[in-house]
């Protein structure tokens, strides 16, 4: 174990600066690779759990909004715009995101009807077991089901 590997643990702040300064100075054989490798993987990770994050509230607004039309609000259409805004946002900053978009769909669908029969009180069971709405669909601006 090197003095970096070991302020990986101790101060992970200064282990950053650490390696920054290593990776300037071209001291390669210096660098704490492992943790290093796992921290350039872990930014590309937030960025799809961003992603993931936006598209299952959007998806959870839309159930609501759906299936619970006497209880619409300003505050749902808020939310449904801000994480069309987000979705946008994020592929556009991060083109490689987009097919992501297609890879992450179910599994957030399935995480959105949890989360809109905890907010609604339906029993999820009443929501589709597969999405009804079509990627296209709920990031398009003027899409709201009926």
């Amino acid at each position: 174990m090197t003095y970096t590997t070991t302020l990986y643990d101790a101060d992970f702040v200064q282990w950053s600066d650490r390696t920054a300064q290593l990776l300037r100075e071209h001291r390669f054989a210096d660098l704490d690779l492992e943790h290093l490798i796992e921290e350039i993987e872990d930014l590309g990770n937030r960025h799809r759990d961003a992603l993931e994050s936006q598209l299952t509230r959007l998806l959870m607004h839309l159930l609501k909004y759906e299936f619970q039309p006497e209880r619409r609000s300003g505050s749902w259409l808020g939310s449904i715009k801000e994480s069309r805004k987000q979705i946008k946002r994020l592929c556009r900053k991060y083109p490689s995101l987009k097919p992501y978009l297609e890879q992450c769909w179910e599994e957030c669908y399935t995480d959105a009807t949890e989360d809109a029969s905890d907010e609604t009180g339906l029993p999820q069971s009443q929501f589709p077991t597969r999405c009804p709405y079509a990627i296209a669909d709920i990031l398009d601006p003027e899409f709201l089901p009926d």
